[in-house]
């Protein structure tokens, strides 16, 4: 699962320059407790000129494009699935998207309770989430464009808190994921990887996190002697 991440301005910034994507003229502030249903920062390659890429916002929470209302959001494609889903395949093989990010938060069930947990690479970088993204238009002729993140198997720091992960790709694999010509699965699904444990790390935060109202740095700071507790309990 990926439910609430958190991204810095700075790393915003860093990684569309790595990218060579010009940023946008007003910057999206820094947010510590993003949740689903929010407006995110991401790169694709622009639909109207696919050798190009562009920064895009996206809501997060994807709704097909031939979809006749907008339901449930969707948040998350499972990566042992996605290529398949009638949901998310035609997204997956057309209209693939890193989606910018400084950490994210996961929790640990603790009887009824829930712990959250902080992770973020082990150099405090940013990095990129395999997401893809659709666009689905209203009766009214109204448009949205909408992202899932893909998921897969938590690696050996992540699998005692939870047992799913967000994708985080390698920076070497972020060419071929925004590559429009490759379509085929046996050419994407094998960049769909657990991150590498040595690579992250992984910390216990106030149970503040829990509670989307609350968006700043305090969300980042560890767990103190508090209880883990039910109130507020994130959105899954």
């Amino acid at each position: 699962m990926c439910t609430r991440f958190f991204l810095v301005q700075e790393h915003l910034r860093n990684t569309l320059k790595r990218l060579g994507v010009p940023a946008p003229g007003t910057r999206p502030a820094t947010r510590y407790n993003i949740p689903p249903t929010s407006v995110i920062p991401a790169v694709r390659h622009a639909p109207s000129s696919p050798a190009a890429r562009e920064y895009a916002t996206l809501h997060w929470g994807l709704v097909p494009a031939w979809a006749r209302e907008r339901g449930k959001p969707l948040v998350n494609a499972r990566a042992e699935t996605v290529a398949d889903k009638p949901t998310f395949r035609d997204a997956f093989a057309k209209r693939r998207c890193l989606i910018l990010a400084s950490g994210f938060y996961e929790w640990k069930a603790i009887g009824r309770s829930r712990q959250p947990w902080l992770f973020r690479r082990s150099d405090e970088s940013p990095f990129c989430f395999a997401g893809i993204w659709d666009r689905w238009s209203t009766p009214e002729g109204a448009v949205l464009e909408s992202t899932a993140f893909i998921t897969t198997a938590a690696n050996a720091l992540m699998a005692p808190i939870h047992p799913r992960m967000p994708v985080v790709l390698a920076e070497n694999h972020w060419e071929a994921w925004l590559d429009p010509s490759l379509t085929e699965p046996t050419q994407i699904v094998p960049l769909l990887q657990p991150w590498p444990a040595d690579l992250m790390q992984a910390m216990a935060v106030s149970s503040r996190v829990n509670n989307v109202r609350n968006d700043d740095d305090a969300c980042l700071e560890p767990a103190g002697d508090e209880p883990a507790n039910d109130d507020q309990l994130p959105l899954l």
